[in-house]
């Protein structure tokens, strides 16, 4: 039994056992920057990239057939990248999260992007790595979220080591095209110290999950690795393993690639990044618990799990004897990807129950969340997470909490009435009204199982599994014009002990609110793409 296990029990009870270091306060003052820094590193901008009306969000989950027959070029990854992690406009918004202080200030500007992140910190770094066929010479590139543009990190043909990286059985169609997904930890854990993994691992996920929301709409594939030699990625992009981890690596199908580079591409000698990232903050700390949760996770990093190997982890089927209460079709989600995401947004206390969610917006959200429950790739379709809803304002649904069955569409109750009460008493922060919320909804994955099944790299795993569910659901919301709020802060025995999963090993990771907005709060809006 590896770290892995001590780390994810942890969590589960840090709402009753505080984990090292309890007494810790981020210096806000000597914080890092919200992206790598290459003083000096050549750049060139990214195309502007149209965005067909018909690539809906129905596509998008629920693409028809499978989808991955298109091919990448510079634009379609320049639009890729632009609605998910680039900069698309300013929020200042009047809501009840504790920085609204700060937020008129400038220097502290919201700036809102597609794919949600846990304290709004977006630590995931985007590294293109590029062979002969890209449309620039071949080398390794850093994606600059500030300037939607491509830093030149390294020049020379290097795909060949990130495919010998890959090994056998890798995804993904014969390319010389990669993105190198990292995340560099300071970004996050000056804010979330020890805790910081846990919601990092989430942060990944919400990204891809956007990545292949938008790439199935437009009949494209993105099919991330989770499982390579992370060793040899972080000595290419000269990351110290002690403070960067490697967290996934998508290949690209690109436009002409065979026609011009005719075969394989064979790994070329061992190089490396030389420029390296300036740290803004003159204090960096380190925390025991993501020190060994980095060296855990990458230690059997070349161990691609067999294909069924997650079965036994595989989430539990609904209780067939427990009340059904059916769900009409749900709402189409027939906004596009890119609108949908431009919309996506946390409500932050703007709650307002007296009028209530529908039941197909309800449907909706649900079924988005488990059209993204599945990140493909080598992870395999074996279903890992379970959803719950605990309904307090849904129209025509009796309050109480439920199970959902994928299979029929429907709701399993679990316990009868109002749950306000109870989620409230059990969340952190004052944030948000749970109570005002429609509904809430709690993803839970058998962690201990997937530990199990594929060791201690299936903690990353897990999480961007739980990471791409919540991605699913603020994209969902935002398209059938409902709120949305995802939290960490809240006590995850006790939704155990009330969803009565003590026996079923089944870990409550995050709740997703969905409900209706107050009319008219101020909200200042400033679109910058």
């Amino acid at each position: 039994m590896g770290y892995a296990h001590e780390y994810a029990a942890a969590i589960m009870h840090r709402g009753r056992v505080p984990m090292d270091p309890a007494d810790y306060v981020p210096n806000w003052q000597d914080g890092p920057r919200k992206a790598k820094f290459y003083p000096g590193a050549d750049s060139f901008p990214l195309p502007e990239s149209p965005y067909p009306s018909d690539a809906t969000l129905d596509r998008g989950l629920c693409p028809e057939g499978a989808p991955g027959d298109g091919e990448f070029d510079l634009t379609t990854l320049s639009g890729m990248l632009r609605d998910s992690y680039g900069l698309t406009g300013r929020r200042l918004g009047v809501q009840a999260n504790t920085d609204l202080s700060a937020l008129p200030f400038y220097p502290l500007a919201n700036w809102s992007r597609g794919s949600a992140s846990g304290g709004g910190l977006y630590p995931v770094g985007v590294h293109w790595v590029s062979g002969p066929s890209g449309p620039v010479p071949p080398g390794v590139h850093y994606y600059s979220t500030r300037h939607h543009a491509m830093q030149r990190l390294l020049t020379g043909d290097v795909s060949g080591q990130v495919r010998a990286a890959l090994g056998e059985g890798a995804p993904g169609a014969a390319t010389d095209q990669y993105l190198v997904l990292s995340i560099k930890y300071w970004q996050n854990s000056f804010k979330y110290n020890s805790f910081s993994f846990h919601a990092v691992s989430m942060d990944l996920g919400a990204c891809v999950q956007t990545w292949r929301m938008w790439a199935a709409a437009r009949g494209l594939a993105v099919e991330p690795a989770l499982w390579f030699d992370e060793e040899r990625l972080a000595a290419l992009l000269g990351a110290d393993p002690r403070e960067e981890g490697i967290f996934a690596v998508v290949p690209l199908k690109w436009a002409g690639y065979k026609l011009r580079s005719g075969g394989e591409v064979a790994a070329s000698a061992p190089v490396s990044v030389r420029r390296k990232d300036v740290e803004r903050s003159r204090a960096v700390l380190t925390f025991d618990a993501l020190l060994r949760m980095q060296e855990a996770t990458s230690a059997g990093a070349t161990a691609r799990p067999a294909p069924g190997a997650l079965a036994p982890a595989a989430a539990h089927p609904v209780d067939p004897a427990a009340p059904e209460v059916e769900l009409p079709p749900a709402r189409p989600l027939e906004t596009d990807v890119r609108t949908a995401l431009r919309d996506r947004r946390s409500s932050f206390g703007r709650f307002e129950g007296q009028k209530p969610v529908t039941r197909p917006q309800l449907a909706a959200c649900l079924g988005a969340a488990i059209a993204g429950s599945r990140l493909g790739g080598d992870t395999g379709d074996v279903p890992l997470a379970k959803l719950y809803a605990f309904v307090s304002h849904v129209e025509g649904l009796e309050p109480g909490s439920y199970a959902y069955d994928p299979e029929r569409r429907s709701l399993r109750r679990v316990r009868e009435g109002r749950p306000g009460e109870f989620l409230q008493k059990n969340y952190f922060l004052a944030n948000y009204n749970l109570e005002q919320a429609g509904a809430v909804l709690v993803p839970t994955v058998r962690t201990t199982a997937v530990l199990d099944a594929v060791g201690d790299r299936g903690y990353r795993l897990v999480n961007a599994t739980i990471g791409a569910v919540a991605q699913s659901v603020y994209t969902a919301a935002s398209a059938v014009d409902l709120g949305c709020g995802v939290a960490l802060g809240f006590d995850n025995i006790s939704y155990i002990e009330e969803l009565g999963l003590e026996g079923t090993g089944e870990a409550p990771l995050l709740i997703m609110m969905i409900g209706n907005e107050r009319l008219a709060s101020a909200d200042f809006r400033y679109e910058i793409a």
